[in-house]
């Protein structure tokens, strides 16, 4: 009687989840728009802040490619602390 019952039980789920798929297909469909969406408003968003930047960086060139120029040549002519770096083995 135990295993009849719980053939019952399942059975009865069985068709009460039948009865609210096409809700939860809906709500999955409908969450699914959304994710997609937000994706792409962020993707978007994104590479309107790389092109911000990339511009920024190109408007600034004159400045900063000389003072890197300047601290590499300097870096290049800079003395240490006069010890010299030991090679272990």
């Amino acid at each position: 009687m135990k295993t009849f019952l719980k053939i019952l039980l399942i059975a009865a789920l069985l068709i009460v989840a039948i009865k609210i798929s096409p809700v939860l297909f809906v709500g999955a469909f409908v969450g699914l728009l959304v994710a997609a969406v937000l994706g792409v408003i962020g993707i978007s968003l994104l590479a309107g802040l790389a092109a911000v930047v990339l511009c920024l960086a190109v408007a600034l060139s004159p400045i900063w490619i000389p003072v890197l120029v300047v601290i590499g040549i300097v870096s290049l002519f800079r003395k240490g602390n006069g010890v010299p770096p030991t090679v272990t083995t």
